[in-house]
């Protein structure tokens, strides 16, 4: 693969490593859809996380309660293209007689199942959880509670629960706040925060790298202005591989309590690796005995994919402000679905608490139209407010659409006892790793606590341990880390990520593996190994 007037040159390449990897993915896939139309190859972008795979059961019940929904609204008043609200009384019986009439369609025995669920073991009444439903998924009222509808935020505290807490009720109970998905919930979360007074501009937090982008490029931006300490992953093994832990050196960066916040995200990305029991212990002890107002904001979106994952969320509870998205998971990136989860006895309203009296003089105002006694808003409950400027309060919330289909998902896990669709979830991400390595031509890694959904690949630690120092050196002096990405992109209209830009290894890159089909992988797997290969050609040639 010599270099061709498409691939910039290396100055032009250098000029790349300062965007966020998702703006400089554009140029890759502009170069990669030049060459896909001189070829009859297809471009492959692993760039992105967006999963190939639905989950259609919760889907069909959505779509069977809608037609049911709209037969209780022209119930109450059919008149041409006009229908009136569904009516409460007695909503619960006439769904069990339209599920029984409608017995051989697909999705009815989860919706039966998830309204059992919810009024049975979580004692919700029938009437009023169907009625939540129908009348959510109709979307004729504003959401009420704004925070998030009540059974469906009963539902997806027991997700929380079992998800992130190991079915471990002590860790609760949990306020929860239904939200535009994940990337809604940071927004919120550093408004809330700054506008609160947690947060004050030139703060020092901490984020542990590598991780998403965002929550290292937000925290730069007017006015936060924020000094960033970063708690690095540079755990390795015996063989000296890559274990995507956090060092006890590093963790204990946290010791200083003049750090007011914690970001991370876990399982991380790219590494797609979880915190191991060293790491959460580490932590948990910290926090516990130097650093008890530490801040912490926890993304879980890949937690299912880890055997026996554990979250911050379940070991530190009255610290920390879970995240979870189910786009991941669910393939619902388009429906925007996302909760924040917060313990009812928590360090952020005890941190209102004790602000100085001239800063909660500003709050009362800022909350006064809300409530009369503002000292007494959770804050969770000011985060719901924040989304909305406050003066629109009144219309906070999820959409109700969005939360009805939020809860037949989350209730479709909770149902899923024996784990068969997260066992499926989990085993195509392997495979395809397993096909990935196999064309690349290396040893699959073995990572304790992956969660495959990324691999990040090391080109500096493969071209030490393969060809040695001298071939790294000359790696290093002679390309950028972004050089493989152009080549990929130019020569096989193959589209991956950077992984210096999510602040791991300069010379590593990120590998999606949710998003294309099995066998583009190997696909993917054999470039790489090309691209690799023209490496070491080139360097013997300048050897020479």
């Amino acid at each position: 693969m010599k270099r061709t007037s498409d691939i910039p040159s290396r100055k032009m390449e250098q000029s790349y490593e300062s965007i966020s990897p998702f703006e400089f993915k554009n140029e890759l896939i502009s170069l990669a859809e030049r060459d896909e139309t001189k070829t009859a190859r297809a471009m492959l972008d692993a760039g992105r996380g967006n999963p190939n795979w639905i989950a259609a059961t919760p889907r069909e019940a959505f779509f069977l309660l809608g037609q049911f929904a709209l037969s209780e609204a022209r119930r109450t008043w059919d008149e041409n293209h006009l229908a009136g609200k569904p009516a409460r009384e007695g909503i619960a019986s006439r769904l069990d007689a339209h599920m029984k009439a409608h017995f051989t369609e697909k999705g009815t025995q989860l919706l039966a199942n998830v309204v059992d669920y919810a009024t049975g073991k979580l004692g919700l009444s029938r009437d009023d959880f169907v009625f939540e439903l129908v009348d959510g998924i109709i979307g004729d009222n504003y959401p009420m509670p704004d925070r998030m509808l009540v059974g469906v935020e009963r539902l997806a505290e027991e997700f929380i629960i079992s998800e992130l807490c190991q079915c471990d009720s002590s860790k609760g109970p949990f306020d929860l706040f239904a939200v535009e998905g994940a990337t809604a919930a940071m927004c919120y979360i550093f408004d809330s925060l700054w506008s609160n007074h947690l947060l004050s501009c030139g703060d020092t937090i901490a984020i542990m790298v590598p991780i998403f982008p965002p929550y290292v490029e937000i925290p730069n931006l007017d006015p936060y202005d924020f000094h960033i300490v970063e708690i690095r992953a540079t755990g390795k093994d015996e063989e000296g591989d890559h274990t995507w832990q956090y060092p006890s050196e590093e963790l204990r960066k946290l010791e200083d309590p003049s750090i007011k916040a914690l970001f991370l995200v876990n399982p991380s990305n790219p590494p797609s690796v979880a915190m191991d029991e060293s790491s959460l212990g580490e932590l948990e002890r910290i926090v516990q005995t130097k650093n008890p107002n530490l801040m912490i904001i926890s993304d879980d979106v890949y937690s299912t994919f880890v055997v026996g994952y554990q979250s911050v969320v379940g070991r530190l509870p009255k610290n920390t402000i879970g995240v979870y998205s189910l786009s991941k998971y669910f393939g619902v990136t388009g429906w925007r679905l996302g909760i924040v989860a917060l313990a009812k006895e928590n360090v952020f309203d005890e941190l209102l608490s004790s602000l100085p009296s001239e800063q909660k003089r500003y709050l009362s105002t800022r909350y006064a139209s809300i409530t009369h006694d503002v000292e007494s808003m959770s804050f969770i409950n000011r985060m719901v407010a924040d989304s909305r400027q406050v003066a629109l309060n009144h219309t906070a919330g999820l959409s109700t659409p969005q939360q009805v289909q939020m809860a037949l998902f989350l209730g479709f896990a909770l149902l899923d006892t024996e784990n068969r669709y997260k066992q499926l979830t989990r085993n195509i991400c392997r495979r395809r790793m397993h096909l990935l390595y196999e064309g690349l031509g290396l040893p699959v890694p073995n990572v304790p606590h992956g969660a495959y959904y990324y691999t990040e690949f090391d080109l500096a630690l493969w071209a030490e341990r393969h060809y040695g120092t001298e071939f790294a050196r000359f790696l290093e002096a002679s390309y950028e880390p972004i050089d493989i990405l152009f080549r990929l992109a130019q020569e096989s209209s193959i589209v991956l990520l950077n992984g210096g830009g999510f602040h791991g290894p300069k010379w590593s890159i990120r590998v999606s593996l949710a998003n294309l089909d099995d066998d583009k992988y190997s696909q993917i797997g054999h470039s790489l190994h090309d691209a690799l290969g023209e490496y070491v050609s080139e360097w013997r040639e300048a050897s020479k």
